[in-house]
């Protein structure tokens, strides 16, 4: 049977139901959903089998043809006489399946809408419009009276949906064998993707036509990370952000991923489906109802910069889970880290290669020389941050055990609150309280979960104890226990069960190598930042492509803010540290990423030695806000170039933005292209009345990322809204803008 034949052509009103007949002759229930502009109709029905789909229109032009829903679950097996559900030693694929996407019919249908403002506790904008219609579709399974409703919201910008499993029916306890989520693309879309990987998204991105993916995709692999899993040639990953040829951009995601593995993608032709992260025994999903899945997302705009805009995927997550958010602010901050990144020192203290936390004696051991968390280090840079106005210093390296983190695979490698002899705790949060600096704690945890787990207490503890309120967390290498992945639903479960312990002890938390975010973040606001995705260290292991930023916010920023560590001011790494790398960009590059890379969480992530022949470039870093009134996205294309235009929110302005600011109006501009060179005339109509000085931190007409990225021209003018400012940049090159009303 051909699905498009199930659906009737239809113009009805939000949530309006039909019945029509399939080509079997049966007669099945249609419902069209319209979102509140009448921007886009989603269409559901089922087909003669009993089989949900859906489908979604944007006016006259199909986004998703028909694709399906529902689930293969884990059934019944029998052996030596006896009925049982599974058994570990089974593999899924030895296991009967339980097809949970047939055999339906519909028990009631309900329509509502919404239209809400909310304020972020951070964010691109002080407020929010959370505006939707919904369809609430309940299903029974007719030969076992099983229950599954299907929730979807439609926004003018996009879809979501969600599976509900209620409580009190015969399905209690069950596991997913794979969720059969379609996303039935209508033609054959060009695609920004990086491979399906249940362990990291530490890639740069390929660009193809949905059905072009598995002829490259080979060649977008050899890229190396201390732990990956890949599974399929034609396997992607979300968020995934594509174009239609009649322009439309179309990304798919999902929203508000708790307590189940991560979605994957698996791409037959332009035929697009879910594929979620496997288990250590390979199974998909262990759940108990009541309960609900993720929110898969379908963001549907009619330019860049809308998709840019749209904030479907925070306003799919739930509120903020908490009463008090006085304690969680956003912060501009420098860190001991970089010159361990490009190897110019160490996280290590001494050059043993066997450490027992309990037996091995640091205080007598002989250090190698190169330890960067060492006191002296430590206070130069926290002279430096207080100098320039930053509000906090990272330190990684300053706990015992590092000589074993990088290739032991060993459950004990860290106690999170043993400094190595050189880092005296006491009297360095002492010396930067001083300076109005705190300091940011860091917790490699080595993907040892339950050994972090372990010492979860007792670590937040101690940072309460010396006044830190903010932690970076890591997960490098394979997860222990062996068999579970970096995007399984056991390891979902952790990044949110850290989150939720800090909150208890007003922490902050940034998690590197943890699952792309899905919009927990307006929910738990604690959540300040992650990494989960190829950023700034990977321009000391070879180098990103200049493209590469120009598309990570149409993907990877998504689903919240990226900790990408911008500011690289020395991109010649060899002469430095003897690192062959090159840092392929320019300055005035790195300092629009401060703008174009959204983070309540900036770090300035260059040392303070290379910061200072270039101090009148530094002052766009001090100057530049991290929290934000209002955004524009003035001029935009995934994999070209970029330029974002952002008002910062006053009340949450600190140290040196707060002096630039001197409560006056600002606004900051941020552009970035990929490896050609542009050109722009930009309208300044998002400025306030009266006249603003602008200075222009711009690319050189010599500079180029590969043979002159250091050079730069700075200028000031008097300018309005009424006017424009024209912009050029080099190839890898950008341009960095401050607006301050006169």
């Amino acid at each position: 049977m051909k699905r498009a034949a199930l659906f009737c052509i239809l113009s009805l009103l939000a949530g309006s139901i039909v019945s029509c007949t399939d080509k079997t002759g049966e007669t099945t229930d249609v419902t069209v959903l319209s979102s509140p502009g009448d921007v886009l109709q989603m269409t559901f029905a089922l087909d003669g089998e009993g089989r949900p789909y859906y489908s979604l229109d944007r006016g006259d032009t199909k986004v998703l043809l028909p694709s399906g829903l529902g689930f293969e679950l884990r059934g019944a097996v029998k052996a030596q006489g006896l009925e049982y559900d599974g058994d570990k030693i089974l593999k899924p694929d030895e296991v009967p399946p339980y097809m949970f996407n047939d055999g339906f019919k519909v028990v009631d249908v309900s329509t509502s809408s919404f239209d809400q403002t909310w304020s972020p506790v951070w964010g691109e904008e002080s407020s929010i419009r959370n505006n939707y219609n919904e369809l609430l579709v309940c299903l029974k399974h007719t030969s076992d009276d099983k229950l599954m409703n299907i929730r979807f919201r439609l926004y003018d910008d996009g879809l979501g949906f969600r599976y509900e499993f209620p409580g009190n029916q015969s399905l209690v306890h069950f596991v997913i064998k794979e969720e059969l989520s379609e996303f039935n693309c209508a033609q054959d879309n060009k695609v920004w993707w990086i491979p399906g990987d249940y362990d990291t998204q530490e890639y740069q991105y390929a660009t193809s036509t949905l059905t072009g993916i598995s002829k490259v995709f080979k060649a977008h692999t050899n890229q190396y990370n201390s732990s990956t899993t890949m599974y399929s040639t034609t396997g992607i990953q979300t968020s995934v952000q594509m174009k239609t040829p009649e322009g439309l951009y179309v990304n798919i995601h999902e929203a508000a991923l708790v307590d189940y593995p991560c979605m994957h993608l698996l791409c037959d032709g332009t035929r697009i489906r879910s594929w979620l992260t496997p288990d250590a025994q390979g199974w998909k999903g262990r759940l108990e109802t009541p309960c609900n899945t993720p929110w898969r997302t379908v963001q549907v705009a009619a330019s860049a910069e809308e998709q840019l805009a749209s904030r479907l995927v925070l306003n799919l997550n739930e509120p903020c889970a908490y009463d008090d958010v006085s304690w969680i602010h956003p912060v501009k901050y420098m860190g001991v880290w970089w010159e361990m990144i490009a190897g110019a020192g160490s996280w290590s203290y001494t050059d043993a290669s066997s450490i027992h936390l309990d037996s091995f004696d640091y205080a007598s051991a002989v250090p190698h020389g190169h330890h960067s968390a060492n006191n002296a280090n430590v206070r130069k840079y926290i002279d430096f941050a207080a100098a320039n106005g930053f509000d906090a210093l990272l330190i990684e390296g300053w706990d015992i055990g590092w000589e074993e983190w990088a290739n032991c695979n060993k459950d004990y490698v860290f106690d999170f609150v043993t400094p190595y002899p050189d880092f005296d705790i006491a009297a360095l949060n002492e010396y930067a309280h001083t300076k109005g600096i705190r300091l940011v704690m860091h917790h490699e945890t080595s993907s040892s979960v339950r050994n972090y787990e372990r010492h979860m207490e007792a670590a937040y503890s101690l940072m309460n104890k010396y006044g830190y309120d903010a932690v970076k967390s890591g997960y490098v290498g394979d997860i222990l226990p062996f068999g579970e992945y970096h995007y399984g639903q056991w390891m979902i479960n952790h990044y949110l069960y850290a989150v939720t312990q800090a909150a208890k002890h007003h922490i902050m938390v940034n998690a590197h190598e943890a699952v792309r975010p899905t919009g927990l973040c307006r929910t738990y606001p604690n959540l300040i930042g992650n990494e989960s995705a190829r950023g700034t260290e990977y321009q000391a292991f070879g180098g990103n492509d200049p493209e590469h930023v120009t598309i990570l916010p149409f993907t990877r920023l998504n689903g919240g803010p990226m900790d990408f560590t911008p500011g690289i001011f020395e991109q010649n790494l060899k002469d430095w540290c003897g690192n062959d790398s090159h840092v392929n960009a320019t300055i005035a590059n790195q300092l629009a990423l401060y703008v174009t890379m959204y983070s309540p969480l900036q770090m300035a992530a260059d040392t303070p030695e290379h910061y200072a022949p270039f101090m009148d470039a530094f002052q766009f870093i001090k100057d530049v806000a991290v929290d934000w009134n209002q955004t524009r996205y003035i001029a935009a294309e995934p994999g070209d170039y970029l330029i974002i235009a952002r008002q910062p929110r006053q009340e949450t302005l600190s140290g040196s933005a707060r002096e630039f600011s001197q409560g006056r109006d600002t606004w900051f501009l941020g552009g970035v292209t990929d490896e050609n060179e542009r050109e722009f005339d930009v309208a300044l109509d998002f400025l306030g009345e009266g006249d603003y000085e602008a200075v222009i931190y711009a690319d050189a007409p010599d500079a180029h990322y590969k043979t002159n990225p250091q050079a730069y021209t700075i200028t000031s003018k008097t300018v309005s809204a009424a006017g424009t400012i024209h912009i050029d940049m080099v190839p890898g090159g950008g341009v960095a803008i401050s607006f301050r009303k006169i």
